[in-house]
């Protein structure tokens, strides 16, 4: 983002058919992230899947229409030992995704790898380690007991850092070249 762009909201999920998590970072016109809100949805008293696919809907919905989310940054589905994992996700994934479309959010999808990468610089960061990067860039102190909450805030930060990024689409350089030639100051001879 550049000082020149607009204030963007963006909407972190962490789907789950137990706990969904939810995280909210909005970015100034300056490019700068805050902490918004967050939380989780707890669906472990819910017996039916498909009950659970309607308040996921629904919760993230009505988070959309408390938010009015730009962009909605939500994990993708990942590969599983158990086959079951991934499509049980991706259909919460899907109910949250729905929710977010009806409501003119853009939708972006972040491997859990990417996300912690963005946050961590390791791909394979705990999600305590994940938890205490994204308090400390946000300023804001979170009880492990929120461990789906701060990966959704791990989402939205992923996100912003994208578009944040030199060489990303949101800025119109896709590469290098275009990279250099709209920033010679930062090339050295």
């Amino acid at each position: 983002m550049t000082a020149k762009q607009k204030e963007r909201l963006i909407l972190g999920i962490d789907p789950g058919t137990n706990i969904l998590g939810f995280g909210v970072v909005r970015v100034d016109a300056a490019g700068k992230p805050s902490f918004v809100d967050m939380g989780v949805v707890d669906l472990r008293k819910i017996d039916s899947p498909y009950d659970k696919l309607e308040v996921i809907h629904e919760k993230v919905g009505a988070l959309c229409d408390l938010h009015h989310p730009d962009d909605l940054a939500i994990e993708s589905p990942f590969y599983a030992k158990n086959a079951q994992v991934p499509f049980k996700l991706g259909r919460a994934q899907g109910a949250a995704m729905i929710a977010g479309l009806k409501r003119g959010a853009k939708i972006y999808e972040y491997a859990p790898s990417k996300a912690k990468m963005a946050i961590c610089g390791n791909g394979a960061a705990s999600k305590e380690q994940v938890s205490l990067i994204v308090q400390r860039t946000l300023g804001i102190k979170i009880a492990n007991k929120y461990l789906d909450a701060t990966d959704a805030l791990a989402l939205a930060m992923c996100h912003f850092y994208q578009l944040s990024s030199p060489l990303s689409g949101a800025q119109g350089s896709t590469s290098w070249e275009k990279f250099v030639a709209s920033n010679p100051e930062r090339i050295k001879k």
